[in-house]
């Protein structure tokens, strides 16, 4: 198939989504993907970090073996450079919605589903496990505020980041308005349950890994990873895929769009996860979240578990 030319129908369709984590990946990295996935004419789904930028911090989790394994193995200075590793360790991180409004706006115009991801990732990453749903719905409400001021309108859809989420934190999300969630791991579009109740917005779990959860694993590298991650595409659906902009969009670009083009001769086809959902919602299975381990990591993530 000729570069820049859209998958036919017919094949195998894949939700795509973007996940923004940092003031550098916001102001590099998604309009370079903007920029990608027009030339394939693609549209995806974009979750915005608006708030504080303060993920250098992560780096006082080197003391976790599992989480410095993972940092020697992506090489993450190499991946995610200097401007990512140390922002926000010596002071208040830069606001990154305040920093980046046009280039929010333009992604927005260029056709993508825009969605909330945080207000402060680094926070949320961090102390999920522990936040009460109180302490949650402050930090949901910031960055869904910012993002509806950013845009002029409320945002299409919402990602809690890292797929930290307890159960509990859905029903507050239900007044907001979110044409879906994805919050979790696994396989398959669902409605919550929560505490007895079926909630109505749909949650649409992602069932492909990311980058930094196979590269450096198995065998797995720069030169073959194209290949790995199409291996897992699974044409019986949904597929869910989540790049982000710190990495597809800055530092791997160049192998994010080989990986277009090949997806593009297997007549792969990428679509805003939105459009992943039936038309009938009602129509849709119940399900729980679950905290599970998953492989590449650290710590408990949600996982879906659809009741029979």
């Amino acid at each position: 198939m000729p570069e820049g030319t859209a998958a036919k129908s017919g094949g195998i369709t894949v939700g795509l989504r973007v996940d923004v984590d940092t003031f550098r990946g916001t102001r590099l990295g998604v309009p370079r993907l903007v920029e990608i996935l027009a030339k394939y004419h693609i549209r995806a789904g974009f979750f915005f970090s608006v708030g504080p930028d303060n993920m250098g911090r992560h780096l006082f989790r080197l003391l976790k073996p599992r989480f410095f394994w993972k940092m020697l193995r992506t090489r993450a200075a190499n991946l995610y450079g200097p401007g990512i590793i140390f922002c926000g360790t010596l002071g208040p991180g830069r606001k990154i919605g305040k920093g980046n409004e046009q280039v929010i706006r333009d992604c927005a115009a260029a056709g993508h589903e825009i969605g909330l991801h945080a207000w402060d990732h680094h926070l949320w990453q961090a102390k999920c496990d522990t936040m009460s749903v109180q302490r949650a719905e402050r930090q949901t409400r910031l960055g869904y505020d910012e993002l509806t001021r950013i845009l002029g309108r409320l945002p299409d859809c919402a990602a809690f980041p890292a797929w930290k989420c307890q159960e509990a934190f859905l029903p507050f999300k239900e007044s907001m308005g979110f044409r879906y969630n994805s919050d979790c791991r696994g396989r398959g579009i669902f409605l919550t349950v929560v505490a007895g109740r079926r909630l109505s917005t749909p949650q649409i779990a992602l069932n492909l890994p990311t980058y930094d959860e196979l590269i450096g694993s198995g065998g797995v590298s720069d030169a073959n990873y194209n290949e790995t991650l199409l291996s897992l595409i699974d044409d019986r659906g949904p597929n869910l895929l989540t790049i982000h902009a710190e990495v597809e969009g800055i530092s791997r670009d160049a192998l994010f769009e080989e990986f277009l083009r090949m997806a593009a001769e297997r007549q792969i086809r990428f679509v805003p996860p939105g459009e992943l959902l039936p038309g009938d919602l009602d129509s849709l299975p119940a399900g729980r979240i679950e905290q599970k381990m998953i492989p590449g990591r650290e710590g408990k993530l949600a996982v879906c578990r659809l009741e029979a």
